[in-house]
């Protein structure tokens, strides 16, 4: 499988490269990296752009995760069957990586969480509920995206590992420690990639969701 893995990165970080906040804002004449916080992910596009261009970005960004991880699991679960889950994440990381990192626009991209929610959607969809309601319900009370981001891709690897545990991924017993080292990656990721936030966070000076200068 070690060639199918290197497949799934490479598929998923192409869809990851169409980065819809970017495309949206150049639509408009912003290059959306170069307002608010520097970011291309929903939330910046949301504080810059207005609601219109948040909810587009969040959906284009969601989507694309989950066709990436739909074409994978379309390419290899004929050969590989249920351990084609593991191919399915492979696909979603490499997903996060294009967005995060697109090599055509000097690797600089979102943080990956709306696309971690359209990976966690596509391939875990128990784990949707938990994490959607715990971040809804923590940025509605702390005005914090940071703190809610880091609960969702955090709540997502405990239920990851709770659910594959309970035999519900249907995946078989050494493809199930790689699937969790994996979700782990996106936790780990996610967590590096808003370092800033916590720095903030920890200093008082993190900036709260509704104000106009943004960091996600």
């Amino acid at each position: 499988m070690i060639v199918a893995r290197i497949i799934a990165l490479l598929i998923g970080y192409g869809f990851g490269l169409f980065q819809t906040g970017y495309l949206y804002g150049k639509s408009k004449g912003i290059d959306i990296r170069q307002q608010g916080s520097g970011n291309a992910g929903t939330t910046n596009s949301l504080r810059v752009l207005g609601w219109k261009a948040g909810i587009i970005t969040f959906a284009g960004d969601l989507l694309k995760a989950v066709f990436a991880v739909l074409l994978v699991k379309l390419i290899f679960h004929g050969t590989y069957g249920a351990d084609t889950k593991v191919l399915e994440l492979y696909a979603g990381f490499g997903t996060v990586l294009g967005h995060n990192f697109p090599c055509y626009l000097q690797f600089r991209g979102g943080k990956g969480i709306a696309c971690t929610t359209g990976v966690i959607l596509a391939v875990c969809p128990p784990a949707v509920i938990c994490c959607a309601v715990g971040f809804l319900i923590i940025v509605g009370i702390t005005r914090y995206v940071s703190v809610g981001s880091i609960f969702l891709v955090s709540a997502y690897l405990v239920q990851a590992i709770i659910f594959g545990q309970l035999g519900w991924l249907k995946i078989s017993g050494a493809s199930r420690i790689e699937f969790y080292i994996l979700s782990a990656c996106f936790t780990g990721m996610a967590i590096w990639r808003h370092r800033a936030n916590i720095v903030r966070l920890m200093n008082g000076t993190e900036n709260k969701f509704g104000t106009k200068k943004g960091d996600k």
